[in-house]
């Protein structure tokens, strides 16, 4: 099953999910903290996850983003989430979340963000 779709910018990595996917739940976090944590094999990327599309995450989806964040911060990376909807918003700041993670409105938002 494809999760996500992967292109690069320059360093930066940015990571769709696939139009497929609408919710970020425990049935694909699995599969989908293990395709995201390799994109950090390196010290100093530079990775942003888009969230267009994705109308729910879980707490399972949340524990992937953390996870990833420390993974990033263990490994002197960047990881950014950008295009979040406004139901999903309302989970991060329900969760105290919105101020943990580096949160861009855009994709392009995201990129002018990063350390040249």
């Amino acid at each position: 099953m494809k999760l996500f779709n992967i292109e690069k910018k320059d360093d930066i990595v940015i990571v769709t999910f696939d139009e497929s996917v609408k919710k970020f739940n425990a049935l694909i976090t699995e599969e989908a903290k293990k395709q995201l944590t390799a994109l950090f094999d390196k010290p100093n990327t530079k990775v942003i996850l888009s969230l267009k599309g994705v109308s729910y995450v879980d707490s399972s989806g949340f524990g992937v983003f953390l996870s990833l964040m420390k993974t990033a911060n263990n490994n002197y990376s960047f990881f950014k989430i950008s295009d979040i909807s406004d139901e999903v918003m309302e989970l991060f700041k329900l969760l105290q979340l919105h101020n943990v993670f580096d949160i861009c409105e855009t994709v392009e938002d995201c990129l002018k963000t990063f350390p040249s």
